[in-house]
């Protein structure tokens, strides 16, 4: 699946809109003189010429969490192959994509992995109720570099200090990215967040957390499972149990711009073929139903 192309079509967008508006205004110079007036005080007036172009583009953007990008490249080639219909991504972290939405940004797909950026985003109304989905699960863990010899077993009280040795704790930003809340969510339950957070390095999103365990920059980090079952630099030296944070649930919503065919995308991904590919890259299922109409 194709990485971001945002720029490129929002610039295309950009010289086709404008193409059209000037092709328009060519026939009457009194015409012209109108459209400028209405634009000067309606400046969303563009918006129609926007979408008279949405036809031609042929594939759908998704924004997804930064876990997702292994299993959802593979997924993407799936779904193209059995619909015709290429898919482009974006992968940040979930609150960032959010905000990006927000602005403005020609998503039509949000993937979250954490229902509350989904929950926002449906407050503003910038995606379809009616489409939302809670599509995988994910567990998270403590991982160190592959070549660590450290034994530790996470529980109340643990001496995660201890055995950083003096290290730093790589962890994604707990202020604004899922991975890192439901870390800082766990050590706090357990008791040792005070002991540890200084020492925290955060990363930008959880794959950049990862990446300071596997270069050897930090002695441990905490990563969800299918990050570290994707990277053989680093192994898993525990699992935090699944009642010391919040549930780590994926969303899937279509965005309010989005187009009829995207209906296909939330079919396919909640699907045996791509929920199979999932699986394969660590993810589980959720619990109960999966709509929430």
């Amino acid at each position: 699946m194709a990485r971001l192309i945002t720029r490129r079509l929002l610039l295309g967008r950009a010289l086709l809109a404008g193409l059209v508006r000037a092709a328009t205004g060519a026939g009457q110079a009194d015409a012209a003189g109108r459209a400028k007036g209405a634009a000067a005080t309606a400046p969303a007036a563009s918006a129609p010429a926007a979408a008279a172009t949405e036809p031609a583009r042929r594939e759908l953007l998704v924004f997804a969490a930064a876990s997702l990008s292994d299993a959802l490249e593979e997924v993407g080639r799936a779904f193209t192959a059995a619909t015709g219909v290429r898919v482009a991504a974006s992968y940040a972290a979930s609150s960032v994509l959010a905000k990006q939405i927000e602005a403005g940004a020609p998503a039509d797909a949000f993937f979250s992995a954490d229902v509350a950026w989904v929950d926002y985003l449906e407050k503003r109304g910038l995606i379809r109720p009616s489409s939302r989905r809670d599509v995988l699960r994910n567990t998270l863990v403590l991982i160190a570099p592959a070549d660590s010899t450290l034994r530790l077993r996470i529980a109340p009280g643990f001496d995660l200090a201890g055995a950083l040795e003096g290290g730093r704790l790589a962890i994604a930003d707990p202020d604004s990215v899922p991975a890192g809340e439901y870390a800082r969510a766990a050590l706090t339950r357990l008791g040792v967040w005070s002991r540890v957070s200084d020492r925290a390095v955060r990363g930008e999103n959880v794959r950049a957390a990862l990446a300071y365990v596997a270069r050897g920059e930090a002695p441990l980090g905490i990563v969800y499972r299918t990050d570290a079952q994707a990277e053989k630099r680093v192994r898993v030296v525990d699992v935090f149990p699944e009642d010391s944070h919040p549930p780590i649930t994926y969303a899937l919503a279509l965005t309010a711009r989005a187009p009829p065919k995207a209906a296909q995308l939330v079919e396919f991904l909640t699907g045996d073929a791509a929920q199979q590919i999932f699986v394969r890259y660590g993810f589980t299922k959720p619990p109960g139903p999966q709509a929430r109409e």
